[in-house]
C-alpha cells in the first residue's frame, strides 16, 4: 500500500466516500483551500461586470460541496492515526470562515473534535475562527473543560492577546461574570527547523519563510512514513527551511502542500504561480498540491494545464480543493 493515495488527478468534485480500511489510516482533509477573502468574491457577486466571472457565478448555481471552485480560508485538518489505531485531529490554522467549514466537512467526515491546534501566523484568515473553537469543545457553562493545545510563535501570542483578550487566561477580578468561551493552552514554538514540537503525538518541524519581506510566517514539516511539508503563505523561503524539504537538501517529500494566490505576474506578500512552479522544481517532491488560490483558479481547466506540467517536468501537481481527504501513512 502506498504510503499516500489521492484521488485521481485530485480533481474530483465532490468528496470519495469513506471506506472501512481508511479507518486504519492517517488522513490530510484540506478544510479551506482559498484566499483571506476567500471564493467566491463577494464583489463579483453584489457588482458583477459585463462578462460576470464564470467561477464565482457559479457559486450561485452549484451546491458548494459540489463546487471545486468554492473556497474558505486555506486552513488543514489532519486526522493522525497513532501506532495503537486511536486517531488525533490535529487543526492547521482557523480563519474566518471556520464555523463554515466545521458544518460542512466536520460533518460530513465524522470528525468528533480537535485535539491541538498549531497556527502558521496570527493573520485574520489563520485565525478568527478561534472564538468558534468554543463549539467543538464540550460544553461548560464555567468553562471547566480541559482546554485544547495550541501552538504558535511568541509574536503570535502576543497580537492574539490584543485581538482575544478573552480567550488567553487570565485570573478573574472578583466582581466579573465568568462567560463560556473558547478554552486554549498556549504553547509558545520557536521559529527554528533545529527544533520541533510535538502535537498530539504528531511530530512537527517549524519552517519559517517570508510572508511579505517584513514579516516571518511559518510553514511545518511533518510524517516520518510520508514526509509533508504544509506552507501556507510565502513570497520567499529562506534557505535553511527550503534546504530541510529539498530533494537536493535534507531528503525529497512525499507530498508538498504550497501557496499559490494568482495564476499570472507575482505579488508581495505571496507566490503565484510562476513562483510556485518554480519552487515546485526546485524542492522536487514527489508530488505537489496547491492551496490560497483566488477565483482567477478555475478549479479543472487549471488542473488541465498543471497536469500537462506535470506530465513534461515529472512532478505531479494540482490544485487542491475544499473537501479532499488525503488518505496517508504518517
Amino acid at each position: 500500500m502506498s504510503a499516500l493515495n489521492l484521488t485521481q488527478n485530485g480533481d474530483s468534485s465532490s468528496p470519495p466516500p469513506i471506506s472501512a480500511a481508511d479507518d486504519t489510516r492517517s488522513a490530510l482533509i484540506f478544510i479551506g483551500t482559498g484566499c483571506s477573502s476567500a471564493v467566491p468574491s463577494a464583489m463579483c457577486l453584489i457588482q458583477p461586470s459585463e462578462s460576470p466571472c464564470p467561477v464565482c457565478s457559479q457559486a450561485l448555481s452549484i451546491p458548494p460541496e459540489k463546487n471545486p471552485n468554492y473556497r474558505c480560508n486555506t486552513s488543514l485538518l489532519i486526522d493522525y492515526c497513532r501506532s495503537d489505531g486511536k486517531h488525533s485531529y490535529v487543526l492547521i490554522d482557523a480563519g474566518k470562515t471556520f464555523r463554515e467549514q466545521v458544518l460542512r466537512w466536520f460533518t460530513l467526515y465524522k470528525i468528533p473534535r480537535v485535539d491541538s491546534i498549531v497556527l502558521t501566523h496570527e493573520h485574520a484568515d489563520a485565525v478568527l475562527g478561534l472564538d468558534d473553537i468554543r463549539a467543538i469543545q464540550p460544553y461548560s457553562a464555567t468553562n471547566n473543560i480541559d482546554p485544547t493545545p495550541i501552538y504558535l510563535t511568541q509574536f503570535a501570542m502576543e497580537s492574539l492577546a490584543i485581538k482575544f483578550p478573552y480567550l488567553v487566561q487570565k485570573k478573574m477580578k472578583e466582581v466579573q461574570e465568568v462567560r463560556r468561551v473558547a478554552q486554549l493552552d498556549w504553547r509558545i514554538i520557536e521559529e527554528n527547523y533545529e527544533k520541533p514540537f510535538v502535537a498530539s503525538g504528531l511530530q512537527f518541524v517549524p519552517l519559517p519563510v517570508m510572508h511579505g519581506e517584513d514579516y516571518i510566517c511559518l510553514g511545518f514539516l511533518f510524517g516520518e512514513k510520508c514526509r509533508v511539508a504544509y506552507i501556507s503563505d510565502v513570497s520567499r523561503f529562506i534557505p535553511s527551511s527550503e534546504y530541510v524539504i529539498s530533494k537536493g537538501g535534507a531528503g525529497q517529500l512525499d507530498l508538498l502542500i504550497l501557496d499559490t494566490l494568482y495564476k499570472n505576474g507575482s505579488h508581495n506578500t505571496h507566490f503565484c504561480l510562476p513562483q510556485t512552479l518554480d519552487a515546485v522544481k526546485r524542492i522536487c517532491p514527489k508530488r505537489a498540491l496547491l492551496i490560497g488560490m483566488t477565483h482567477e483558479f478555475d478549479h479543472h481547466k487549471d488542473n488541465k494545464f498543471l497536469r500537462e506540467w506535470s506530465q513534461r517536468e515529472g512532478i505531479p501537481v494540482q490544485l487542491a480543493h475544499d473537501g479532499l481527504r488525503v488518505p496517508t501513512d504518517l
